[in-house]
C-alpha cells in the first residue's frame, strides 16, 4: 500500500496518535478482492496478515484515532472519538483515488472510555458482510477489505475471541467532528473553518473555500444524506443506530452494528435491542436523517449563515423523495416520461401506489425481497396476476394490481421488462440469520460458510446454481432477529 497522510499532517489536534496492539495467532477469515482493487492490492499474503493484525508495522502508516462527539439516541455526548478504530492513513490507488485504511478492533485509544478497544468476531464479520453486500447493491457505503481472526480472548456477555475488520472509507469525517469542534473547549470558529476547508479541499475541490462554497458544500451534504437514506428505504435496510457520530459527511453507510435487511416487511421494524422505543426503526430513518442534518447545521452556525443552512435543509425532503421514487419506479417497472409540469402530480400518485403496495406487504406479512423479486415473473397482461401465494387479502391486492397495471401501461416486450426488474430487485440479501450461521461456524473454526456467503452477496441479482437455500425465508429462530450495538 502506498500512503499519503493529509489528515494526519494537516489537522494536528483533531486526533491522537496511538499504536495498535497485536492479536495472537492471526488468520484470514474473509477477504474482499473487490475492495482490495480499490487500493491496488491483489491477493492476501502472510506479510500483509502480520501488518494488518498489528504484529508488524505497516510501512508509511501514521496510526491515529480521531476525536469527535455526537448525538446518541437524541442526547449529546460531548467526547466520543475512535474507541476501537485506528487509522493508518490514506492509501492511494494507481488511479490516484484515496481511501482511509482503518483497523477496527486494534486495541484501546484515548477515546475507548475504559473499554478494551477490541472487536469480537461476530461484530467484525457482520461489518465486513454489510459493507460488501451494500456495495454490491450499489448503495453508497464504506468498504471492508478483510476480517482477521485470532485466539485472543475478550469478554462481553461471555468470553469470545477478538478479530479485526480492515475498513476502507473515502473519509472518516462524521457529523460529530463538526459538533465536537463547535461545542468543545478545544474547538471554536477557527477549528471549524480549518476542518471545513480541509473537507472541501479533499472531497469537493470544485467548491471555493468561502461563504458561497460553504453554502454549496452543506447543500451537497444534505443531498448526499437524502440519497443514501432513499437507497436504504428502497432496498429494505435498517441501520439500527443512526447517531450523528455514525453519519458520514460523504453520505456513505457507516459504522455497522445492529443492522438488518428486512425479512417480513414491517414499517416499524426495530433491529437494535437498545432501541425499545423505535427511534431508529426502519420507517423512522428518513426523519432521523433530517434530524441529524439539523444537528450538523447547528454546529455550523458559526461559519455558515442561518438562512443558508435552513435553505439547504429545506431541500432534504424533495431530494429523498426523488431518490426513493427513482429506485422504486425501477423496481416496479413504472416508466416516467421527461420532466414536465405534471410530474409533481405523478410523483404524488406514484408515492400513493407504492405506499398502498407496502401496506399490502405489511398486512399480509410478505417477505420484502421475495415480493419485489417476483416482479420479474409478473404477467402484466393477466387480470389476476400474483406476487405471492401468501397474500390473504386478495380483494385489496387485486384492486391495487388493477391500478398498477394502468400505471405501467402496455408492455411490448414482457421478457425484457421482466429481465429489467430482476436487474434491480436482488434475489439474495444479507439476512441476519445467514450472517449468524456464518458467524457460529467461524467461531467453531470453519470460515467456509462466511466465504461462501460473501461470494454469493457479490452478485445479488444473478441466478446462482445450487444456492436455493440462501433464498428461503428465515427459520423460526431467525425471524426478526434483534442485535446489540456490539454485534
Amino acid at each position: 500500500m502506498q500512503f499519503k497522510q493529509d489528515f494526519f499532517e494537516q489537522l494536528e489536534g483533531f486526533y491522537s496518535q496511538v499504536y495498535p496492539l497485536p492479536i495472537s495467532n492471526p488468520h484470514w477469515l474473509a477477504w474482499s478482492d473487490d475492495a482490495a482493487k480499490l487500493i491496488g492490492l491483489s491477493a492476501p499474503n502472510d506479510e500483509l496478515l502480520m501488518q494488518l493484525s498489528a504484529n508488524h508495522a505497516v510501512p508509511g502508516a501514521s496510526y491515529y484515532a480521531q476525536v469527535y462527539s455526537g448525538h446518541q439516541f437524541g442526547g449529546y455526548s460531548p467526547r466520543l472519538g475512535d474507541g476501537r478504530s485506528i487509522i493508518l492513513g490514506e492509501a492511494v490507488s494507481k488511479n490516484h483515488q484515496a481511501w482511509d485504511v482503518a483497523l477496527k478492533g486494534a486495541g484501546p485509544t484515548p477515546y475507548s472510555r475504559h473499554g478494551d478497544g477490541r472487536a469480537v468476531m461476530r461484530s467484525a464479520v457482520r461489518e465486513f458482510l454489510a459493507s460488501e453486500a451494500l456495495a454490491a447493491l450499489s448503495v453508497p457505503t464504506t468498504r471492508a477489505l478483510a476480517v482477521i481472526g485470532s485466539d485472543l480472548p475478550v469478554w462481553r456477555e461471555s468470553q469470545e475471541t477478538a478479530a479485526i475488520t480492515v475498513r476502507l472509507a473515502k473519509s472518516h469525517i462524521r457529523f460529530g467532528h463538526f459538533e465536537y469542534f463547535c461545542h468543545s473547549n478545544e474547538g471554536g470558529k477557527d477549528k471549524l473553518i480549518q476542518l471545513l476547508n480541509f473537507t472541501i479541499a479533499q472531497h469537493y475541490p470544485h467548491l471555493s473555500q468561502d461563504a458561497q462554497g460553504y453554502k454549496a458544500w452543506f447543500t451537497q451534504v444534505v443531498k448526499d444524506t437524502a440519497v443514501l437514506i432513499g437507497h436504504w428505504q428502497a432496498v429494505g435496510f435498517a441501520h439500527g443506530v443512526l447517531n450523528t457520530d455514525n453519519m458520514s459527511i460523504l453520505g456513505d453507510s457507516f459504522d455497522f452494528g445492529p443492522f438488518a435487511f428486512l425479512d417480513t416487511f414491517k414499517e416499524d421494524f426495530i433491529c437494535n435491542h437498545s432501541d425499545p422505543e423505535g427511534r431508529y426503526a426502519f420507517g423512522q430513518q428518513p426523519g432521523i436523517g433530517l434530524w441529524n442534518l439539523q444537528r450538523l447545521a447547528q454546529a455550523l452556525t458559526p461559519v455558515i449563515e442561518s438562512d443558508d443552512l435552513v435553505a439547504a435543509l429545506n431541500t432534504y425532503q424533495a431530494e429523498l423523495v426523488q431518490q426513493y421514487l427513482l429506485l422504486m419506479r425501477a423496481k416496479m417497472g413504472m416508466p416516467l416520461t421527461e420532466k414536465s409540469a405534471v410530474q409533481t402530480e405523478q410523483d404524488k400518485q406514484d408515492l400513493d401506489l407504492i405506499g398502498r403496495f407496502c401496506a399490502v406487504m405489511q398486512k399480509n406479512m410478505l417477505d420484502y425481497t421475495h415480493t419485489f423479486r417476483a416482479f420479474g415473473q409478473l404477467d402484466m397482461s393477466s387480470e389476476k396476476a400474483n406476487l405471492s401465494d401468501e397474500i390473504i387479502d386478495r380483494p385489496t391486492f387485486d384492486t391495487w394490481f388493477t391500478d398498477y397495471q394502468q400505471r405501467v401501461g402496455k408492455v411490448e416486450d414482457i421478457e425484457q421488462w421482466q429481465a429489467a426488474r430482476n436487474s434491480v430487485n436482488p434475489k439474495y440479501i444479507l439476512r441476519n440469520y445467514l450472517a449468524q450461521e456464518a458467524i457460529v461456524a467461524a467461531e467453531e473454526g470453519d470460515n467456509s460458510k462466511l466465504v461462501e456467503l460473501h461470494q454469493l452477496l457479490r452478485h445479488p441479482y444473478a441466478e446462482q446454481a445450487d444456492k436455493a437455500h440462501y433464498v428461503q425465508r428465515p427459520p423460526q429462530w431467525g425471524q426478526g432477529l434483534i442485535m446489540s450495538c456490539s454485534s
